[in-house]
């Protein structure tokens, strides 16, 4: 079919795909793809989400707290955002220096703390769950008693985030949350922190009303009393973890594994503490050789890494595509059809798209070639990346189609189109991805811009020399090299996904 350009312009101009970051994602809800991760975390299934960074965490965060609170609520479940969104991250960066003295064991009572506060202050204290508090006084009593028995006082007015971190770190520093207990023989006193443990012993007065449970334990045991006492559960839900410390940093881990740890001290039927985290910093944090005490206690409730298969994006790409009331007119799509039917989904998308990318026989259908080309060395395909490629795609058959009016194109966005995408997404991936998040590996990566498309393990040798083993691991970990093995020959492969970013062409050194 020939679409005027002049026609297309219209078309293209009001083509909104959303935005590739979800925190900015107008259009996240009425084009979310319900995967098998939104229903394990919707029927409680899992508490550990773990996913590669663009593989739709943040999304699947933003959906539950953004999006589900009223449906969650009809079902008796309470949601509370760890609050870092949009401008969130750069609050935690202005208490860098406040973190950096935590230890790991600190590390965990800042969380408690902090999860503790917000229970109090988005939960007990909301608005919209006073009707269904009413009933639950005395709980509601012996819960903020508990806490200030732990010196974790009640918040007395509505904080911001900002300043309820400072809060969090005052009450870190200065309450030290503990119990004291009057030893019966020597008249001294036991200081116990959070979870129990001696920190103490002084020869000092001791309140009469002294007792000696394990106070964070106390806590949680109140907050259940207030859950069964309104029939509710609650759920804390913590993302963009990547953002908020140092990356792989000692900071960064020694945060992670107190909040693993309180993980499982949260862990009940009435409690859940739900954890959005990158796979690679949850891969680093278990294998930094520092142990893990009861680890199976958490990855037991782990959901599988994210992934995206060729159908799911598919279906991505197209609710996304039709959300545009114009463009489901101009193509003649029936929008029930398009959320019943992959088959239907495909005849779409072959609407919009050329049904092939390059011309010739045995070519791979479009949307297969835009999933094998934004795959990485691990196989994993980023919704990211994806919406990245056809953002830039339909921005130049915009930029054609304005620069050519009189003229005709046979697709709404041509093969030319989307080759221009993925050019462009390889350079950002190197940009964003490998120079800035990866500096301590940079240099090495560097080595393989203007090389090849593949390598033999000599070739790359010659390249890395006596560390070639070592290198070549950390960069097959990063996806950008692909191991191979042909004709029980072994060599690595550079996924067209970084082919344009690192400037290579094709060939085998």
């Amino acid at each position: 079919m020939a679409h005027n350009n002049k026609d297309l312009e219209n078309i293209l101009h009001n083509i909104k795909l959303g935005s590739s970051v979800a925190e900015f994602d107008d259009i996240l809800n009425v084009a979310r793809v319900d995967t098998s991760a939104f229903s394990d975390i919707f029927n409680d299934n899992v508490d550990l989400i773990p996913g590669t960074k663009g593989s739709g965490k943040t999304a699947l965060f933003r959906i539950f707290v953004d999006f589900l609170p009223d449906t969650l609520l009809e079902n008796r479940k309470v949601v509370i955002a760890h609050g870092v969104q949009k401008e969130g991250d750069s609050v935690f960066h202005a208490y860098k220096d406040k973190f950096e003295k935590l230890t790991e064991d600190d590390f965990v009572n800042f969380w408690c703390i902090y999860l503790t506060s917000l229970a109090q202050e988005q939960f007990i204290k909301g608005p919209r769950y006073r009707e269904l508090l009413k009933n639950a006084k005395n709980e509601i009593a012996a819960f903020r008693n508990a806490c200030d028995t732990a010196r974790i006082p009640e918040i007395k007015s509505r904080k911001t985030l900002s300043e309820i971190l400072d809060w969090t770190l005052h009450a870190l520093n200065f309450f030290k949350p503990s119990i004291t207990y009057k030893e019966p023989t020597t008249g001294g006193e036991i200081q116990l922190d959070l979870f129990g443990q001696p920190k103490a012993l002084k020869n000092v007065k001791s309140s009469p009303d002294s007792t000696i449970p394990i106070y964070i334990s106390l806590i949680k045991l109140k907050l259940e009393d207030v859950l069964r006492k309104t029939n509710l559960k609650v759920w804390l839900m913590i993302d963009k973890l990547d953002e908020i410390f140092p990356r792989r940093s000692p900071l960064e881990s020694r945060a992670l594994r107190g909040l693993l740890r309180v993980m499982r001290v949260f862990m009940s039927p009435e409690i859940r503490v739900k954890v959005f985290l990158r796979d690679d910093m949850l891969e680093n944090i278990l294998s930094s050789g520092n142990g893990f005490t009861a680890l199976t206690h958490v990855t037991a409730r782990q959901s599988d890494t994210l992934r995206w298969s060729e159908d799911q994006i598919l279906t991505f790409v197209v609710k996304r595509l039709f959300s545009n009331e114009q463009l489901c007119q101009y193509c003649q799509v029936d929008n029930d059809r398009l959320h019943a039917s992959v088959e239907y989904q495909k005849e779409c998308f072959d609407k919009v798209f050329p049904k092939t990318v390059h011309r010739g026989v045995n070519q791979s259908s479009t949307i297969r070639w835009i999933y094998s080309h934004t795959q990485d060395g691990r196989g994993v395909v980023t919704p990211r990346d994806v919406l990245d490629l056809l953002t830039t795609a339909r921005q130049q058959q915009l930029n054609i189609c304005i620069a050519d009016p009189a003229g005709n194109n046979t697709d709404i966005i041509g093969s030319s189109a989307i080759l221009y995408g993925l050019e462009e997404l390889s350079k950002r991936k190197r940009k964003t991805f490998l120079e800035a998040e990866f500096p301590h590996m940079w240099s090495e990566i560097a080595k393989l811009i203007g090389g090849k498309t593949e390598y033999t393990k000599r070739a790359l040798q010659n390249i890395y020399g006596k560390e070639t083993e070592k290198i070549v691991e950390d960069i097959v970990s990063l996806g950008v090299l692909k191991p191979r093995l042909i004709n029980k020959k072994e060599s690595y492969w550079i996924p067209y996904l970084y082919r344009k970013g690192l400037e290579v062409s094709q060939g085998k050194a």
